[in-house]
């Protein structure tokens, strides 16, 4: 059964999900990296490129390493019941009820507190205040 959350249940975890956000950005940043650099190597390699063979072997366990880290902080974020809709801008829904509908309370990192609604269907773009 899901779990509907009030504005102020959802803002009492921000600090622990600002947290997770951040190392998720970081990891995510540091995959993506390496992601790029094993590719680069891999071209290298299809010509004359024994000699890359541990670099590329070393990329390849740091993005399976960071890969493994950011499946955990995922699971953490969803052990805490909110949504990570956007993990380069740090945004964040919470299922809520307004008005007798399912909505979004939606945040993003930086945010201060959480003044923002929107419903299932309309994502970000169709944010609105909360008062």
């Amino acid at each position: 059964m899901a779990h509907y959350f009030t504005r102020e249940e959802a803002e009492s975890l921000l600090p622990q999900i600002s947290l997770v956000l951040r190392q998720i950005q970081q990891n995510r940043k540091a995959f993506l990296e390496n992601e790029e650099a094993l590719n680069a190597l891999r071209l290298q390699a299809m010509g004359n490129g024994h000699h890359l063979h541990e670099r590329i072997s070393n990329l390849q366990t740091a993005v399976v390493e960071h890969a493994k880290v950011l499946q955990k902080l995922l699971v953490e974020l969803q052990t805490l019941g909110c949504e990570l809709k956007d993990p380069e801008m740090g945004l964040i829904d919470f299922l809520s009820w307004r008005d007798g509908h399912e909505i979004y309370l939606c945040w993003y990192l930086g945010e201060e507190r959480i003044n923002y609604w929107h419903y299932l269907h309309t994502g970000f773009a169709g944010r609105q205040p909360l008062e």
